[in-house]
C-alpha cells in the first residue's frame, strides 16, 4: 500500500495562495495535511515525520538533505505588514527584545538588521505570540504573522523588516519555502504544489472575503496585501535575496554552516546555487 505524502502547511495568511488547495480540500488524493506554526513545521521535517513542508527560509541551512521545490516562495518585494519590530522607543534604544517563539527566519532578520542597521545587540528572549505579555518582559518584540496585522501599534514606534532588509540590501526578502525531505519521491504528486497556488490566485476573491471575515480585517487591506505585498514565485531576485541573507547570518554567526540552495529537480538535483 502506497504510504500518504505528509505535507506540513503554516495556516498563515501570507502562506493561503500557495497552500489554498490543501486548505480547501482539492489537493487530491494521497495526501496527509497538517496545519502547524512555522518552527514545528520545521521540526518535524528534520526529524523524517513530514515529507514536504512550508518551512522557515533560514532552516533549510539546518537542516541537512533538503530540497527546495521549484518556483514558488513567500516573499516580500518591499514592506510586508506582517513582520513588524515593535518598540517603545526608538530601534538604537532596544536592550532586550522578546522574539516570537514560533519564528526562526524572522528572529535572525531582526538581529542581522539590528547589527547591521543600528549598530546595538539586544539581548534577546523567547516568548508566546502576544505582545502584551513581551512588552512585560522586554521593551521590544518582534511579532509575526497574522498576530503583525491586527496588532496594536499604538504608542509604539513600528519597523517593517522587509522594508528594512529592501534598504540594506536592495533585494527581496524570502520568508518561506517549500522543502522536500531527502529521499522522499513526489511521484504522481509532483504538480500539486504549483496547481495549490494557481488555484488559490484564481480564487483570490473567496480566499479574501474568507479571511476578512476570520480575522475581522478589511478585506481591501488583505487583498493589497496578498497582492501588492507579497510574491510567490521564487525567480532570480528572490534566489539572490536568500543568498544575501545567508552570507550574512553565517558571518553573524546564526548560522552554523551556509550551503548551495539545492532545488528539486534541477540540474539533475546536483544543486542549483545562488551564488
Amino acid at each position: 500500500m502506497t504510504l500518504p505524502l505528509r505535507v506540513g502547511i503554516v495556516n498563515y495568511l501570507n502562506s493561503r495562495p500557495l497552500a489554498w488547495s490543501f486548505l480547501c480540500g482539492t489537493a487530491g488524493e494521497g495526501i496527509e495535511t497538517r496545519f502547524l506554526p512555522p518552527a514545528q513545521v520545521a521540526d518535524l521535517l528534520a526529524a523524517g515525520d513530514l515529507d514536504v513542508g512550508l518551512i522557515p527560509s533560514i532552516e533549510v541551512q539546518r537542516i541537512s538533505g533538503l530540497r527546495v521545490l521549484p518556483g514558488l516562495c513567500v516573499a516580500a518585494t518591499r514592506e510586508v505588514r506582517s513582520v513588524l519590530l515593535l518598540s517603545r522607543g526608538s530601534a538604537h534604544q532596544i536592550k532586550r527584545l522578546a522574539l516570537d517563539e514560533n519564528s526562526r527566519t524572522s528572529a535572525a532578520l531582526v538581529r542581522i538588521l539590528l547589527r547591521k542597521r543600528y549598530g546595538i545587540d539586544p539581548e534577546c528572549v523567547s516568548a508566546p505570540p502576544d505582545l502584551d505579555t513581551m512588552m512585560a518582559k522586554a521593551d521590544a518584540a518582534l511579532v509575526i504573522g497574522d498576530p503583525a496585522l491586527q496588532v496594536d501599534r499604538s504608542g509604539l514606534q513600528v519597523h517593517d523588516l522587509a522594508a528594512e532588509w529592501h534598504r540594506l540590501t536592495d533585494r527581496p526578502f524570502v520568508f518561506a519555502v517549500w522543502a522536500l525531505r531527502d529521499g522522499v519521491d513526489l511521484g504522481s504528486q509532483e504538480g500539486v504544489f504549483r496547481r495549490s497556488l494557481e488555484q488559490g490566485l484564481a480564487e483570490m476573491d473567496h480566499l479574501v472575503e474568507a479571511a476578512a471575515a476570520e480575522l475581522n480585517l478589511d478585506s481591501a487591506a488583505i487583498r493589497e496585501y496578498l497582492t501588492g505585498c507579497l510574491s510567490f514565485e521564487l525567480g532570480q531576485a528572490e534566489k539572490e535575496g536568500l543568498n544575501e541573507f545567508y552570507r550574512l547570518a553565517y558571518d553573524q554567526g546564526l548560522l552554523d554552516r551556509w550551503q548551495p540552495l539545492v532545488i528539486h529537480g534541477c540540474c539533475d538535483d546536483a544543486g542549483d546555487s545562488v551564488e
